[in-house]
This record gives structure tokens, sequence and C-alpha cells, in this order.
């Protein structure tokens, strides 16, 4: 699984009440999504390999 580094990340919004519960609420709800997508792509991408694979007479693990 490839990782990925942030060297940059700027956020800025404006909102009603405490801005670090809303942010941090708006970012683990984000984040677990694409978490959950990249997840999915990954799930694909093995069992394709895992497709192209049968019949090869080899087992991968």
């Amino acid at each position: 699984m490839p990782k990925v580094t942030i060297h940059h990340l700027e956020v800025r919004f404006q909102v009603d009440g405490d801005d670090g519960a809303v942010f941090t609420r708006l970012f683990n709800q984000h984040i677990q999504a694409w978490a959950k997508l990249y997840e999915d792509q990954c799930a694909r991408a093995q069992h394709t390999k895992d497709e192209r694979s049968f019949g090869d007479g080899e087992v991968q693990l």
C-alpha cells in the first residue's frame, strides 16, 4: 500500500460555534470516506491481480 506524504495543508473556514470541533467532525467524515474508497480500490486491484494469475499454476499470497 503506497504511503502519502502531505507537505503543506492549509484549511480555512468560518463557522458558528466551536471551529475545532466542526473541523474535526468534517475531517473525520471525509477522511473515512476517502479511506473506504482507497481500500476498495486496493481490493479491486488485488482481485484483478488474483484473477490474472488464475490458472498459471502459481499461488500468490
